[in-house]
């Protein structure tokens, strides 16, 4: 896999060069970045994948959904549907994509998918006025002004560190870092001190605030019917299924309870194959994450998954919101 990568960097070199322009004719006004009535919110990042962008909706969920008018616009990556989707009772996975029918059936939340993020704000304000948009994966959308930008990084593939697709994981230039409002070192080790924090923040060296989150786990696995405890499953035969950008997290936190299982890894947003499912349906119970689960779900017997949220370090929640607040209040 080294030597494809460097094999691969002259497309990387071609790659980062369209990028540079495209950024270039946006930032000098030759491409048209829209501005909307309804104050956005941009959760995303730089690279592809494994950041967090989803537990970050998730968080902001939590936060605002009582005191705003809130939905949530995604572009419904691999789903099965065209154009402008809005969630429903009747919405499956394969018309909003994984994670999109993942918060939509948690939170009962006004949702909607679309790749035209400008169509898809605007199909928002007209049918159900929202009073904020939070904007899923959406800081390369350079055709949309968003009124905050949380830029996500994660702590083990940092993206100053990183190169342009696809020697590394880059999708966009590191310089982009500037549009950013805050920007957020996800997956932190619980134990980071103060210390390692601010070595972070020097190799950063963006001139932005920068906050620290950790992945905290659910204490129980849960499923449709119920909860299972840890202790539950040993003994057991025991597959984890994920297809995630980055598991890693998940399978050391599962290692560290000493659970015993066979890792199913898969690329991103996989739909399970029939035959993978009876290699599956071999265990006595499937562990997956929150996401997958909605792919895996009624196709397998004993599933349950892992739910995980950020828990900000160092009052950053106070920080972030903090800040928001103050974006919102002199928006106008």
């Amino acid at each position: 896999m080294h030597w494809l990568r460097k094999i691969a960097y002259p497309v990387s070199l071609v790659y980062g060069l369209v990028v540079h322009i495209r950024n270039l004719l946006y930032d000098i006004g030759f491409f048209e970045s829209r501005s909307f009535r309804t104050p956005t919110i941009c959760i995303g990042n730089l690279s592809v994948g494994g950041t967090g962008k989803t537990p970050m909706i998730e968080y902001f969920i939590r936060e605002l959904q009582h005191d705003y008018k809130l939905a949530v616009l995604s572009r419904g990556y691999k789903r099965k549907s065209k154009g402008f989707q809005l969630a429903n009772e009747t919405s499956s996975v394969e018309d909003l994509g994984d994670e999109p029918f993942q918060l939509f059936s948690k939170h009962n939340i006004s949702l909607a998918v679309d790749a035209d993020r400008c169509n898809g704000i605007k199909n928002l304000e007209e049918q159900l006025a929202p009073e904020l948009i939070l904007l899923d994966d959406a800081f390369q959308h350079r055709k949309i002004k968003p009124s905050f930008n949380v830029l996500l990084t994660a702590y083990s593939k940092l993206y100053v560190d990183d190169t342009f697709l696809p020697t590394g994981n880059l999708r966009d230039s590191k310089n982009q870092v500037e549009r950013a409002d805050v920007v957020v070192v996800t997956k932190c080790p619980r134990t980071i001190d103060e210390k390692k924090m601010d070595e972070v923040k020097t190799h950063l060296n963006c001139g932005k605030p920068v906050l620290f989150a950790s992945l905290s786990y659910d204490g129980v696995l849960k499923s449709e019917t119920g909860e299972l405890g840890f202790s539950d499953v040993s003994g057991n035969r025991v597959a984890l299924v994920t297809a995630i950008a980055d598991p890693q997290p998940l399978v050391h936190h599962l290692e560290s309870l000493n659970v015993d299982f066979k890792h199913f890894d898969f690329s991103d947003h996989h739909f399970f194959s029939e035959k993978e499912l009876q290699s599956f349906r071999k265990y006595d119970y499937i562990i997956t994450t929150e996401k997958d689960h909605t792919r895996l779900n009624g196709k397998v017997e004993r599933l349950y998954y892992l739910g995980m949220k950020h828990e900000f370090l160092d009052g950053g929640s106070i920080k972030l919101l903090k800040a928001l607040e103050h974006t919102l209040k002199h928006r106008h």
